[in-house]
């Protein structure tokens, strides 16, 4: 009758200069849980909890590596009908577009001004989803995940993390997030 969610909570604003990329070395510093009847809610409150505001309206960045183009072509598709605008690199931009999906295209840092970085220190971007491959691709990316830490805009670097931010996004936009005691998610489970 319940959903629950677990989030790890990290400190990552507390250490200047250290890249958001989790690796099998890093520990949480704590963990929050969302529960809710629907799993998007559940995600919703998770997020809140450690954090992460989910937008309900702005721009949204995507810039993802060749293979997970196709997953978040729906995402995509999915945000634009919530009234999103859609912004990505050249190759994920081409993508969408090709694909029917309306996407402004911006730089990316190394591409030169006025690039992704800038929008995001202008408070132009309200959601970020990349996805990298590869050493070098991980390291150019390292001031767009370090942006997006310092200006509180939420990151999703897997498919699976986009979608469960879209449903939360959507879910929310839908109807009203609503507090209950853990009692009530446990009558009758016994």
């Amino acid at each position: 009758g319940h959903t629950a969610v677990k989030e790890a909570v990290f400190p990552f604003n507390r250490f200047p200069g250290v890249d958001v990329i989790l690796g099998p070395e890093m520990k949480s510093t704590g963990e929050v849980m969302g529960l809710d009847r629907d799993f998007a809610i559940a995600f919703a409150k998770a997020q809140l909890g450690a954090g992460v505001t989910l937008p309900l309206m702005g721009n949204v960045f995507i810039s993802v590596r060749e293979g997970d183009k196709p997953a978040f072509l729906p995402l995509a598709k999915e945000l634009a009908t919530l009234g999103f605008r859609i912004i990505g690199t050249r190759g994920t931009a081409k993508y969408l577009r090709d694909n029917g999906i309306e996407t402004t295209q911006i730089n990316k840092v190394l591409e030169g001004q006025p690039h992704i970085v800038d929008a995001m220190i202008d408070g132009q971007i309200a959601l970020v989803f990349n996805t990298t491959d590869g050493r070098r691709a991980i390291s150019d990316s390292f001031s767009l995940r370090r942006t997006a830490l310092v200006n509180n805009i939420p990151y999703y670097t897997t498919v699976a993390g986009a979608r469960a931010a879209v449903a939360a996004i959507a879910a929310l936009r839908e109807g009203e997030m609503t507090v209950e005691p853990l009692q009530s998610y446990l009558q009758g489970s016994y």
